[in-house]
Parts: C-alpha cells; structure tokens; sequence
C-alpha cells in the first residue's frame, strides 16, 4: 500500500567522485530488470532480549543496543546521488544508534522525501537522546559495580567477623544500598528515555533506496517501461474517429450493472453497488487474479478483515495514517484488548502471520496473496476522484507479498512487480511502470514501482498496482527475523577443528531481520474500470477479455440493456 508523506525544504551535502561514479554504476545495472545487481543489506541482529529480559516485541525492536564498529570512526564520506546521501553504508532501517551515528545521511534522506519540520527535529532528539542514554548507561554501571563491590565486602568481613556486623560493615550496607537506589532511579531514566525515542522512531520514514529519483511528487516520477498500444484494441472493436469513449461508470449502467444510489442511501458517499453481468465481470477479474498468483507460487490466504493497532504498526499503517482507517468501537469488539480496525489493505494481516517469528533461511522466500474487500476512510481526498469506482472506502484488491532476505530482496521485488505487469499484458491493457520519485514514495517504502492503466474516457493513465519494497522496516517493528544457514566452509572449519575428539557442530547464525515486499496483483476495482472502458464498443455492449472468459461460463460479450 502507498501511503504518501509531507514537505520540507531540500538540504543535503557533497561527496567524493569515486564512491558516486561506483554507486551511479550499481543503479545502472539495478534500472528494473530481474537480473540486475542485487545490494546485499548487512544484517541486523536483533537482540533476543530487551535490557531488562523483557521479549523484544514490535517497536521495542527499534532502540538498537548494537556497539558500533571500529570502521565507522575512518569510513569514507558518502556519495551524493539523487541529491541525497548515498544509505549504501546503511543498508538496514533505523534504530537509534543508526539515527545518532548517521544523522546526516538520515536527514539528507527525510529532506529528499519532502519530510515535515517534525519528522526532521524527530529524528534530531532521537541522536539527541542517544548521548543521554549512553552517558546515562555509564551512570548505572557505575552504580551497579559499586553496589557489588561493597556487597562482596561485606560479605568477606561477615566471615571475618563471624556474623557480627561492624560499623565497617555497617557503612558499606548503606553506601551499597544507596548505589541500588541510584542505579535504581537511572534505570527509570533510562526506560522514559528508550519510551520516548521508540515513539519518535515510529513517526520516521524508511530510507530511500539510492535508486529512488529525487523529485517533489507523481509530476516527478520516472518513466520506466510502456506496454501495449492505446489504439490496438479500440480499432478492433470498431471505435470511430468520432467515437467518444465513455466512462466506466455510464458503460456500466448501459449494462444494467451501476447502482450508486441505493449504496449512498444506505452507506453514504464513496460506496457503490454493482448487479448482474457487471457484479460477475467485477468476480471473474479476482478469480483470475488469484488463480494467476497461485500459478506463481503464492500460497492463497483468507484472511482476517479486523486486526490490532500492533498489527497496523508492525506494517507501519500506524500511528502515522490512523486517519485513514476505519476504527471499530471498543463496546463492540477488541482485539485482545487492544483498538480493532478494518483492514485498509491485505498486506496486514498477510504480512502479521509471522510477527514476532523466527524463520529459517532454507524456507525464505515465503510468498502469499489475499482477495480481500480493503476499507479506507480516505481522509484529505475530499473533493477528487469523486467519480466512479477510481476512489471509494471500500473495494476489493489482490495482494501479494513476500517475505525474503536482504541478499534476495531487490530480485523477489523485481519479480513480484512482474507477476502484476503479467495480469495487464494478459487483459491486454495498456500500462506504464513508473518508479516513484522521494517526494511521492510510501512511508514504509525504500523502492517502490506504480503500474499505470490506460484509461480512453480521461485519455490518461491511473495507477492499479503499487509494488514496493520496505527492506526491514516492516520487519523490525514486528520483530520478524530468520536465521541465516550454515555456510558450508564454516561447517568444514567446524568439523575439522574437532579432530579426532568429538565432532564440534558449527555455531548457529544469529536471527537477523527479514525483508518484506507487497503489491497488488492487482486492485480488482480499478481494473474492473480499465476493462469497461477499454472493451466497450460503440453500440453500447462490452466484450469480455480471453483470459476472462473462463471464469464468466464461456461469455464473450455483455450486451447493453434495452
């Protein structure tokens, strides 16, 4: 799901031109296709446990206690590509240490993104904090070896005493309580502190992959590839020069199937209910979209259509679009005791299924997709697209997604972009894939690709897919990890250090972070628009495209209602 982000003024910085012309050369061989340069993302292993042995849960996952590495002091400065910082010596989403200790490339990152003057200071406390927090933790220590030290005293003077309790004893009893009590207090410190920048995390963008054009909005976004001939299909269908193509929503009432009243009457605006040949053209696109995925390899889920507020913020839907979403009253249903909401999107819960989950490498990647109805409130589109079927709370979508590795991450992204292509070359509509410029990227999104369909009654191209790649910023707030395999040689290195004693089996890889991808394949809607207007005929009917026709019991053409 594309989720869009805010403005600011541009700021970023200057680079040497070896690492920019070796980066230039990696997104030139990265320009879309399969086969191109995959990035291999570093890890990040996230600890078991938190710092105090509570389960690392969703966002607690964000505040990193990683040491940093010697390199980092005499690494080079990074390259500018896309006016912006180079996030190649990032390769992971953010926790704290990463905002403190990189926090010119993450401003340059949120300035590119067009990011507001709040996310911008956000991401400034955070490092801001970070300093209070380690010289905080050097605080606690320092209590703490205090408090053993006078504990471990009194211990060996008890034993020297023979139990009797000294004035010496005595006064290092107090000094070890109050060193207890002051590490005691710092540690409270120290969890406002950790609240406080898991909060502000929340509210941060994704990074941008290097990719990514700079850009202020759609306006800006970069033509990839264009399939398919506006013209092929209107000149075999009998279109004239003086044919006007009509919308979707008027060849549909000359089918009988457009009744968008009786829903406004009974639901309010932006709800519309289709009937006969139109409500079973709209069930035969979703068939085939589904059995299509199932041919890919997508494991076909039915999935919830309620889910929590953690869930929402394992894929980032919140806290930042809570306006965009339909919230179910407490009095009628919780969901464990938390807020419940509508699904705006099957990446949810496909993607939730395995949240707080250990995976194995060897069974990565997973892939699923949903036909599911998908509700949003649609709050600050008042006024566009109020027409038709292009923008409504509530229609049903294809998703898929892909849960991977960071070393496969740019491939499966490629792939699942193309199983989508794939659906509109087989209806024969004419598309654009567009790769989204920083200005008009989701908030979860590090790369993201628009498929646009060819739209005659408007003579432009709407979106119908958004596929994008969120690298682990998914995967950290819902503490999805894997655990790499084995690599072979360390196997080897493993058995051959235990000689002829017992063999010495290889040390197990630390989890690290999944990689997560989804995108519709595709929005049911919004092709059922795309087929109306680019089958219709000028005698009102609407022919029913090939690879449809199965799944609507051999009919070929819908006939217009006398």
């Amino acid at each position: 799901m594309r989720q869009q982000t805010s403005k600011s003024k541009a700021s970023t910085t200057t680079t040497g031109a070896i690492m920019l012309s070796a980066a230039a050369a990696m997104i030139s061989a990265r320009s879309g296709s399969v086969g191109g340069i995959v990035r291999l993302a570093s890890a990040f292993s996230a600890p078991a446990t938190a710092r105090r042995g509570t389960p690392l849960l969703h966002s607690s996952a964000l505040f990193s206690t990683a040491s940093a590495e010697a390199e980092a002091d005499t690494a080079a400065a990074p390259a500018r590509i896309n006016e912006r910082l180079s996030r190649a010596s990032l390769p992971s989403s953010l926790d704290a240490r990463t905002v403190a200790d990189n926090l010119d490339i993450v401003l340059s990152h949120f300035t590119s993104r067009r990011a507001s003057d709040a996310t911008m200071d956000a991401a400034k406390t955070i490092s801001a904090l970070n300093a209070d927090r380690v010289a905080l933790i050097k605080k606690r220590d320092e209590a703490l070896k205090i408090r053993n030290e006078c504990s471990g005293k009194v211990g060996m003077l008890m034993r020297e005493s023979k139990g009797e309790e000294t004035e010496e004893i005595k006064g290092l009893k107090e000094t070890a309580s109050k060193a207890g009590d002051d590490a005691g207090k710092v540690e409270e410190e120290l969890d406002a502190i950790e609240s406080n920048v898991n909060a502000l995390l929340a509210s941060l963008p994704n990074l941008l992959d290097d990719v990514v054009p700079d850009g202020d909005d759609d306006g800006a976004n970069e033509l990839v590839s264009e399939w398919g001939d506006a013209a092929a299909l209107p000149k075999e269908l009998g279109w004239t020069d003086d044919f006007e193509p009509l919308w979707h929503d008027d060849v549909a009432t000359n089918l009988g199937g457009w009744n968008s009243e009786a829903a406004v009457g009974m639901s309010g605006a932006r709800f519309v209910s289709l009937t006969g040949s139109v409500a079973r053209l709209e069930r035969a696109i979703s068939s085939y979209f589904l059995d299509r995925a199932s041919e890919k390899g997508y494991v076909e889920v039915s999935p919830p259509l309620v889910v929590s507020r953690t869930a929402l913020e394992g894929t980032s839907q919140l806290p930042k679009f809570e306006d965009d979403l339909f919230k179910i009253v407490p009095e009628s249903h919780t969901c464990n005791g938390e807020d419940a909401f509508l699904i705006p999107t099957a990446e949810v819960p496909l993607t939730n299924m395995h949240a707080n989950q250990i995976l194995e490498e060897a069974d990565l990647p997973l892939s699923y997709c949903a036909l599911t109805p998908c509700f949003r409130a649609e709050a600050g589109s008042y006024g566009r697209d109020t027409r038709g079927l292009i923008r409504t709370h509530q229609f049903y979508k294809v998703e898929m997604v892909k849960i991977t590795t960071a070393d496969t991450s740019d491939e499966e992204h490629h792939k699942l972009t193309r199983h989508a292509e794939e659906c509109l070359e087989e209806l024969r509509i004419p598309y654009k894939k567009m790769r989204l410029c920083s200005g008009d990227v989701g908030f979860s999104a590090q790369h993201c690709y628009d498929l646009e369909a060819w739209l005659p009654s408007t003579q432009e191209f709407r979106e119908i897919s958004s596929c994008s790649n969120t690298g682990d910023f998914q995967a950290r707030r819902m503490a999805l990890r894997y655990r790499p395999e084995v690599k072979a040689e360390e196997a080897d290195a493993a058995k051959q250090q235990g000689g002829k004693k017992k063999k010495k089996k290889a040390k197990k890889p630390k989890p690290v972070l999944c990689h997560t991808i989804n995108g519709s394949g595709l929005a049911v809607g919004r092709t059922l628009v795309a087929v109306l207007e680019n089958y219709q005929t000028p005698e009102g009917d609407v022919v029913v495209p090939e690879v449809l026709r199965p799944y609507m019991g051999g009919l070929e053409i819908l006939k217009k209602q006398q």
